[in-house]
């Protein structure tokens, strides 16, 4: 497992499940959308701190051990079956110095998006769900378009926690661990994104079907009031649309995609874009 797993984290509703059902159609390749494994990491980390008074019997090389041990559990089958592993979590950009240690040769593929059409995207799934509470907003039934986006864009909320975590990613002494890869050019180009992705990992390249992928976790999104939140459409590719979040909440977050300005990598992160674009689609 030490050099058979790389990790997608990044921001949401920026196509982590879209690549990830892609990647998969690879049979030497393991990948789906969040996994369990993020969660028992983090459940692990805090049962092998001072917090647990029998840690001080704990070396750091019993601790590194332990939490490999939780991916190699995982993912016996999929280590048995000789395959890499893409496992999936928004909090791995706030893990990279320990994930390095663990892991030398992976990589982070981090997906990202303008801000302001994440929103949007997060908002289109709600209104077609137009009867059921979103357990992503605790089931609240007097919550509206502001509230909702307010409620996302907190520091604890799903994307700003995503976002802060991918400045320190983005900003860090390990940033040459990452690889972003936008939105739009998944969408847009996604033989050429794939083909740059293969590359970057040092992976021989696959022919993928880009009119033939799936991906749904029908009951998962249902167990939180979200049905779709995952699924991914049959045929990849660019759809033009108009926003329907109300301007000035769109207009709020116009310069959050720090990563666009040439003045802010200051660590050569590489990233896959696609230049020149008009408005990204859902």
């Amino acid at each position: 497992m030490r050099d058979g797993i790389h990790f997608i984290s990044g921001l949401p509703r920026s196509g982590s499940t879209l690549l990830a059902a892609i990647l998969r159609q690879n049979p030497r390749f393991h990948a789906g959308m969040t996994s369990p494994v993020g969660a028992l990491y983090m459940a692990l980390e805090g049962a092998l701190s001072r917090r647990n008074e029998a840690a001080v019997f704990i070396t750091d090389s019993q601790r590194q051990d332990v939490l490999r041990g939780v991916f190699s559990a995982y993912y016996r089958d999929a280590i048995a079956a000789g395959q890499t592993v893409f496992d999936t979590n928004r909090a791995w950009c706030a893990k990279l110095p320990a994930l390095t240690t663990l892991f030398p040769a992976a990589r982070v593929i981090c997906c990202v998006r303008s801000i302001a059409w994440i929103m949007d995207s997060f908002e289109r799934v709600v209104r077609k769900n137009a009867f059921e509470l979103s357990g992503m907003f605790g089931y609240e039934a007097g919550g509206n378009v502001f509230t909702r986006v307010n409620r996302l864009a907190a520091g604890d909320g799903t994307v700003g926690f995503a976002l802060d975590a991918l400045k320190e990613a983005f900003f860090g002494e390990h940033a040459e661990r990452l690889l972003l890869v936008e939105y739009q050019a998944l969408t847009r180009d996604p033989e050429g994104t794939m083909r740059i992705l293969y590359d970057r990992l040092g992976e021989p390249h696959f022919v993928h079907d880009f009119d033939q992928v799936t991906y749904e976790a029908e009951n998962f999104d249902l167990a939180i009031g979200t049905p779709g939140l995952h699924q991914v459409r049959r045929k990849v590719e660019w759809t033009e649309r108009a926003t329907i979040l109300p301007p000035e909440l769109f207009a709020r977050f116009d310069n959050d995609a720090f990563w666009r300005v040439a003045e802010n990598n200051i660590r050569n992160v590489p990233i896959i874009s696609f230049q020149n674009q008009p408005a990204p689609a859902s």
